[in-house]
């Protein structure tokens, strides 16, 4: 029956959309982001798809701000004593955007979904999540095929997709056997989900635009954002014109040093600043000549300049040590770090297989086009590295580019820099993501280790269930990845965002960070006051 009548609802939830017009008085919410977007959960990872899947979709639990799980969709759940079989419980008041309800078999269909596809975050369960079994309408059951200490947080990032409406849009055929193209046309540009906004338009190349869920299942206060805009522009005059006249809310996170100090002088807004556990990478390809040599990449990391990068490019960031942001549960507090020795790095460059002959290779180094400071880092880094005679080209990349180029070993640079997060708050998150094999084609590795026995320690660490003993394997992991060097840790960012508080009350500013990416941005969250904007548009 509920299939029957997918259709005529989906066309009575487009025409309520299509009836909400915002007056004068409604309110808006604008935030600017690096694109491209992905609102479909089962393909986009980045910064602004997490914080689209955060508003358009619900999960079976929800990270509090000390990113520990909060029940959400499923009211309670519990383990089997082995750790392989997980049972949830789902509320019975859920529903999509089209009015129809949320059961036990949306859960299951998602699972489904993201470990076939195994795009975006599908790497949390691939090969992890065996069977996902419909108990009955309202009880799920999740079969491991080996127990997995993080679970429950990676869960943040199951968004649960409407079953019936991802099928009735299907494309056939498809690569996906009989799933045709299992949706991925339709919900590049629609959302399928049961969250506190869903989409009104989508100008993939522009603007996400989203309106609040009327019939959402939690309050939602009235002050909340009326309508959403996710826009695709870090183009720093941009950014400025739009915030001066009231046009933008919030700002990416790119926003060069100059940018922001000119932005604080506007009147009404100010700079949030906080720590989300994300760290600053430059990104060495390991199998790549000279980078493929270990004695080469730790002379780099020794003449690397980290006290100019944190006290002048990106000030009030601190030099990272190792591979996990310290402010991640179980960061390694005592594992080495490299600091700027010239003396060292040549005692290192000397003992390379390519000494004596530097001057046949060139290292280059890509950063990201829409994040201006990187380039002072990678100028920075070319001065530095010929003081010991290493030659680095510096080359401007797009973002979309970056992805495509990384995504091939043959295509990968010696070096790129790249800002990652953890995708949910523990470090075998990062551990994973960054160094294990499986992660080696996504953007989030250009180190390219394919390393089988690093491979292995992640996976007996993910394993592990006991929390002391887990964070004790990771901390050999971090060790182990800094004797290698594949990485230059040059710091743990303190993210910073223009925003106009005088008519905005946004809860990271109050301090109230959550640390999983994308959640900071639940627009449910934050409060609009149009009347106060008005107020500084009449002055």
């Amino acid at each position: 029956m509920r299939k029957v009548l997918v259709c005529v609802l989906l066309a009575l939830a487009v025409t309520s959309v299509g009836l909400v017009a915002l007056g004068d008085g409604e309110r808006v919410l604008r935030v600017s982001f690096a694109w491209p977007t992905y609102i479909d959960p089962a393909v986009g990872s980045d910064f602004s798809s997490s914080s689209s899947f955060v508003n358009l979709y619900d999960t079976l639990v929800y990270p509090d701000v000390d990113g520990s799980p909060l029940p959400h969709v499923a009211t309670h759940w519990e383990t089997s004593d082995d750790g392989l079989v997980w049972t949830f419980y789902l509320r019975d008041d859920v529903k999509f955007h089209d009015g129809t309800p949320l059961t036990a078999e949306d859960v299951k269909f998602s699972m489904d979904r993201i470990t076939t596809i195994g795009e975006g975050y599908g790497f949390l369960f691939v090969g992890r999540v065996t069977e996902t079994e419909v108990v009955d309408d309202h009880t799920v059951r999740f079969h491991l095929s080996e127990p997995f200490g993080p679970f429950l947080t990676t869960l943040y990032r199951l968004y649960i997709l409407n079953k019936d409406l991802v099928e009735a849009n299907i494309k056939r055929p498809g690569p996906y056997g009989d799933m045709g193209d299992y949706g991925k046309e339709f919900l590049l540009t629609h959302d399928a989900g049961s969250g506190p906004y869903m989409v009104k338009e989508f100008r993939v190349e522009e603007e996400l635009v989203m309106v609040k869920n009327p019939n959402y299942w939690l309050p939602i206060d009235p002050e909340a954002p009326d309508e959403v805009r996710f826009i695709g522009t870090t183009e720093p005059a941009t950014i400025r014109t739009m915030i001066a006249r009231r046009e933008l809310e919030i700002s990416d996170q790119w926003q060069p040093q100059e940018a922001l100090a000119a932005l604080d002088t506007i009147e009404g807004v100010e700079i949030a600043s906080f720590s989300p556990g994300t760290e600053f990478y430059l990104m060495i390809n390991t199998k790549k000549p000279p980078t493929d040599d270990v004695h080469f990449r730790r002379a780099m990391a020794w003449a690397t300049d980290y006290a100019t990068v944190v006290e002048h490019i990106f000030p009030g960031a601190i030099q990272a040590r190792g591979p996990v942001p310290q402010n991640l549960p179980g960061a390694d507090p005592n594992v080495f770090q490299f600091h700027r020795d010239l003396d060292k790095a040549r005692e290192e460059l000397a003992q390379s297989k390519y000494y004596g002959q530097l001057d046949q290779y060139e290292v280059e180094f890509h950063w990201i086009a829409e994040v201006p400071d990187e380039e002072k880092v990678a100028l920075l880094f070319m001065a530095n590295m010929a003081e010991i005679g290493i030659n680095v080209k510096v080359v401007k990349v797009p973002w979309m580019s970056v992805v495509e180029e990384m995504a091939q070993l043959e295509t990968s640079p010696h070096i790129v820099s790249v800002f990652d997060s953890s995708h949910y708050p523990e470090a075998g998150s990062l551990l994973e993501s960054r160094y294990h094999s499986s992660s080696a084609p996504t953007w989030e590795q250009n180190e390219w280790l394919l390393d089988p026995d690093l491979d292995a320690m992640i996976e007996e660490a993910l394993a592990t269930v006991d929390r002391e003993e887990r964070f004790q394997k990771y901390a050999e992991i971090q060790q182990y990845i800094v004797e290698l060097c594949p990485t230059i840790f040059l710091f743990e960012q303190v993210e910073k965002h223009a925003y106009q508080a005088a008519y905005v009350d946004w809860p990271v500013a109050r301090g109230e960070v959550n640390p999983v990416m994308g959640y900071n941005m639940a627009a449910r969250f934050i409060k609009v006051y149009p009347e106060k904007r008005a107020e500084l548009l009449g002055k």
